[in-house]
């Protein structure tokens, strides 16, 4: 559903003031919110239900795309209307690292969201970007902070708002085109596009829609074998985590409901299907109303984690020994088991 009058922010953590900006603040020390839910004895070998959930920062106007960054072992997260990634690290806390992350110069009336949205890092180490304001595929290089355009068009037309990427071994990048960037959403006078497709880019610089159904794809995330790639949809109608088989080429062979949301959404928690992450054993953390559904490889949801407000997306860390919280304004953390 698309609604002008009301932002995706709004739709997500009904939000209806954003603070001003510059109002970022690490805290001194960790305070705890949310907590975590047990639906299955599963989950105590991945996270004890008992931990805290800890609020590591606070300010942002929306949180988004947390990733960690293994050279150098520190989280970049985006502040996707701020148009800032921020840089975390222990012991240092939250600061600006990509200012701005997304649209340079001045921003026009007709974009919502100026900054980068989803991050990932490829095997180059480089910061892989769903840049929303740019409307935009981009590649950063950490060392220089140098940005390269990896991809801006769909048949020779523009994307509408590059929402969320995943990453290959092959190096291709898989992700979303919502038109969540856009001030008027599906009526912006901007978009050239007339739907929100679910993309691969190769390599070579070939992109490939392998989508073009839904309405709002949103999160996007691979199983650790590739045979499997899961869509968030961030639709009220239709609040769902979808599983695309993949075959031999990474193109998808059928897709399947792997998590039906619409009981957390109907009962009036927080959120929407949005960003989501896979661990080793397949286990996919999608975040939803509520919090972050933790679930089995099979769709068994073994238990939520949340903050009390929307999270938009979370990233593993540490180690693998944390879960990182991207939600509404703040930047939150839980300490897993593995």
């Amino acid at each position: 559903m698309d609604v002008p009058s009301r932002s995706r922010r709004a739709l997500l953590g009904g939000l209806a003031l954003l603070p001003l900006a510059g109002c970022a603040r690490t805290l001194a020390a960790a305070e705890p919110v949310g907590g975590i839910r047990r639906f299955d004895a599963e989950l105590d070998a991945i996270v004890d239900p008992s931990t805290p959930v800890e609020v590591l920062a606070t300010g942002y106007r929306w949180a988004e795309g947390p990733v960690w960054v293994e050279r150098g072992g520190y989280l970049l997260f985006s502040d996707v209307p701020g148009n800032i990634v921020h840089r975390w690290a222990s012991g240092e806390g939250a600061t600006p690292f990509l200012d701005p992350s997304g649209l340079a110069g001045p921003v026009p009336p007709t974009i919502r969201e100026a900054g980068a949205n989803g991050l990932a890092i490829d095997a180059a180490g480089r910061l892989i970007m769903a840049d929303s304001g740019t409307r935009v595929i981009a590649a950063v290089d950490l060392a220089t902070r140098a940005k390269t355009v990896l991809a801006d068009r769909f048949e020779g037309k523009r994307f509408n708002s590059p929402n969320d990427v995943a990453i290959a071994r092959s190096g291709a990048i898989y992700f979303t085109d919502p038109p969540y960037g856009l001030k008027d959403g599906d009526a912006s006078p901007l978009r050239e596009l007339d739907f929100s497709g679910v993309y691969r880019l190769d390599p070579d610089g070939r992109v490939t829609v392998l989508d073009r159904s839904h309405h709002r794809p949103n999160g996007i995330a691979l199983s650790p074998d590739e045979r499997t790639l899961y869509i968030a949809l961030s639709d009220p109608e239709r609040p769902e985590v979808l599983a695309y088989a993949l075959d031999d080429r990474g193109m998808p062979a059928g897709v399947r409901r792997f998590r039906d949301m619409r009981a957390e959404h109907a009962a009036g928690e927080p959120g929407l299907p949005d960003g989501m992450k896979t661990d080793r054993a397949g286990r996919v953390f999608a975040t939803g109303p509520g919090g972050v559904h933790v679930c089995s490889a099979d769709g068994r949801l073994l238990g939520i984690i949340g903050t009390g407000k929307a999270v938009a997306n979370c990233a593993f860390g540490e180690g693998g020994r944390s879960l990182f919280l991207a939600s509404s304004d703040m930047l939150a953390r839980v300490r897993l088991r593995r």
